[in-house]
């Protein structure tokens, strides 16, 4: 027998946001892996909480540093290409025998960690693909993101703020990921741009504690981990006479 690594992309945050292909893998699963900073549960562990089979095996992938190190410093790439090629083994060894599920927020595809797993296993692999969580957060806005010929510009608020600001002020549609820490950051820059007052920031979309508020009216400078800035496009539309 073999068997296969299976990223699920969860959507995301809502568990009903799930493809029903990725819910039938996870019920069905023998082996579930997933990421998580140590001490935590994981947001991919939460949204699946109850769906899993009696006598499952749990691989918790717990990341050796997270914000303790810059991200350009050479000791974070090093933590992060051993941990990865350690959890690469692990999951290829598995996979001689028998499938192993590995849980992913979102898209896997589209910034999620798995896509360093990919590029290093030896099994074969299957991604099912995911909502990605801009989308659930721009739907909980209710305002269409984009409209007619909008151009739409995905940034990481882990960019220089110079940079944020000219490809906001330089497009239509604006989502920002990664934002958490680098919120004060990401304001600066949209306020340089001109436009913080269009501006959403979305905490945590479509799970129980989501909020929806505009930017310029949040009070602090910091938000949770899963928060996405967005300013909506106002392209060509049909206008009625």
């Amino acid at each position: 027998m073999s068997g296969r690594v299976i990223c699920t992309g969860l959507g995301p945050g809502d568990p009903d946001l799930m493809s029903v292909r990725a819910d039938r893998l996870i019920r069905g699963a023998r082996h579930v892996a997933f990421f998580r900073k140590a001490g935590r549960a994981g947001q991919a562990r939460r949204i699946v909480e109850g769906m899993l089979a009696e006598g499952v095996t749990e691989h918790a992938m717990e990341y050796p540093v997270t914000t303790e190190i810059p991200v350009d410093h050479p000791d974070y790439n090093a933590c992060l290409a051993a941990f990865y090629d350690t959890w690469a083994v692990r999951l290829d060894a598995i996979a001689k025998t028998q499938d192993v599920i590995v849980l992913c927020e979102g898209d896997p595809f589209f910034y999620g960690s798995f896509m360093h797993l990919h590029s290093r296993l030896q099994a074969e692999v299957e991604v099912v693909p995911g909502i990605p969580g801009m989308s659930g957060c721009w739907t909980a806005t209710g305002v269409p993101i984009t409209w007619g010929d909008d151009v739409l510009t995905v940034l990481t608020g882990t960019l220089p703020e110079e940079d944020l600001a000219r490809r906001a002020a330089d497009t239509d549609a604006l989502v920002v990921m990664k934002t958490g820490r680098h919120l004060p950051k990401i304001r600066r820059a949209l306020a340089a741009a001109g436009r913080l007052d269009a501006a959403w920031l979305v905490e945590r979309g479509t799970m129980p504690t989501q909020r929806v508020a505009r930017l310029a009216e949040v009070a602090g400078d910091d938000c949770p981990y899963f928060a996405i800035v967005l300013v909506h496009g106002q392209g060509r539309r049909p206008v009625s006479a």
